[in-house]
């Protein structure tokens, strides 16, 4: 297994070892020995599965508020998808930057998004299965999105379909508008400091958790 840098420090791309012959393939997508071997250390304690029937939809940019806060390992398990990480940690040297990383079942690659990052990715097949490992449960109260056309962040998604958008994509806020509580500490590496779940809710929405 194999990691590669991005230019968001802590979001990595990863490449699996496969193993094939005549009769196919087999790798492992994520095993805490080979992460630990990475200097990636997450506990991920759920999976979700989504499916996406055309080209052209876009899903995003979501992400949870503290202390709900979510790292995610994603990854294209049918089809092909332009996958985006956005930089959302006020004070950070890359805030508001972004990249985009092409996912697909023939490449089998992964990206790597720590918390305090937004996620997001544009459907380039039709029926897309795609798959993501997350280190923190589901918060209804702490669920958050921005809008993927924010100029302020300016995600260059290629064209988009606006009549595949859900209601919730459409109408989420700037980031300039909205509640986002991600504060970044230049003295806190989050891809080395092992993460369990946080079981309390998100009661208080200005409340700022320090992440990298």
């Amino acid at each position: 297994m194999k990691k590669i840098e991005t230019k968001l420090p802590g979001v990595y791309i990863i490449e699996p070892d496969v193993h094939g012959d005549a009769r196919g393939y087999f790798m492992e997508t994520w095993s805490t020995r080979n992460f630990e071997e990475l200097d990636l250390h997450y506990d991920f304690v759920q999976d979700n599965q989504s499916f996406s029937s055309q080209k052209g939809i876009l899903r995003g940019i979501h992400f949870q508020n503290n202390p709900m806060a979510q790292a995610k390992l994603v990854r294209a398990n049918r089809g092909a998808v332009l996958d985006v990480a956005v930089d959302l940690r006020k004070g950070s040297p890359t805030y508001k930057q972004w990249v985009a990383v092409e996912l697909s079942a023939e490449n089998r690659r992964m990206l790597m998004i720590p918390r305090g990052f937004g996620h997001g990715f544009k459907t380039l097949t039709d029926d897309v299965e795609f798959v993501y490992k997350v280190d923190n449960l589901y918060s209804r109260e702490c669920d958050r999105g921005i809008r993927f056309n924010d100029p302020a962040i300016g995600v260059d998604w290629g064209e988009v379909r606006t009549e595949l958008l859900s209601e919730k994509d459409t109408k989420s806020p700037l980031l300039e508008d909205s509640d986002c509580n991600f504060v970044f500490n230049s003295e806190f590496r989050i891809q080395n400091y092992k993460f369990g779940p946080y079981i309390h809710k998100c009661s208080n929405r200005d409340s700022q958790l320090l992440l990298l």
